[in-house]
C-alpha cells in the first residue's frame, strides 16, 4: 500500500523529499543498530561494461544498482525488483556471488551480491535514480562510492575463480 502512495507523489516532489528520508533512515539504522540486508547487482552489458547510477539522495557518488530486501523477500527477487523499479531493466542472466559483510550507517549490513547481464538501456525512474550509465570495468569514474568499489572488487575476485 505504501508503495502505491509513494508512486502517486509527483517525481519532483519525491526527489525533493528523498534526501531527508535518507537522513532519517541513516539515523534510524544507527539508533536501532539492527543488522540490515540488501541486494547489489553488478550488471554488465554485452561489451562487458558495468552499470553505475546516481541517486537523488545520499552522497553524490556513482553506485551499483540495488536496494533493501523486504521481510521474507528472496534476495534474488529483491535484486530483480530493484532493477525493474528503478531502471526498467530485466536481466538476461543473473547469478549469486554470495554475500559480503559491511557496515552501513553504523549498522552491520549483509550485502547479497549478484552478477547479471542485460542488453537493455537503463531508464532511470527520475525518483530515486537520476542518472545511469555503463562504464568500462577498468575505467570507473573517480567519484565511484567506496562501498560500490569494494563490491566490484569482490565481483572481480569471485568471477576470476569461476
Amino acid at each position: 500500500m505504501l508503495h502505491l502512495i509513494i508512486k502517486a507523489i509527483p517525481a519532483p516532489l519525491h526527489r525533493a523529499v528523498m534526501p531527508y528520508a535518507h537522513k532519517v533512515r541513516h539515523y534510524w539504522r544507527r539508533w536501532r543498530g539492527k543488522p540490515i540486508q540488501g541486494a547489489a547487482i553488478i550488471l554488465t552489458n554485452p561489451a562487458g561494461e558495468v552499470l553505475l547510477l546516481r541517486h537523488s539522495y545520499g552522497p553524490p557518488v556513482w553506485a551499483l544498482p540495488g536496494g533493501g530486501i523486504g521481510a521474507r523477500e528472496d534476495p534474488a527477487a529483491a535484486a530483480r525488483r530493484e532493477l525493474a523499479e528503478e531502471l526498467q531493466i530485466s536481466p538476461t542472466s543473473m547469478q549469486s556471488l554470495g554475500t559480503v559483510e559491511e557496515v552501513i550507517s553504523s549498522s552491520h549490513h549483509i550485502g547479497h551480491l549478484f552478477a547479471a547481464t542485460t542488453d537493455q538501456t537503463p531508464k532511470p525512474d527520475g525518483r530515486e535514480v537520476v542518472e545511469a550509465s555503463f562504464f568500462a570495468a577498468d575505467a570507473l569514474p573517480d567519484n565511484t562510492g567506496r562501498i560500490s568499489l569494494s563490491r566490484i572488487a569482490a565481483w572481480r575476485e569471485r568471477t576470476a575463480s569461476l
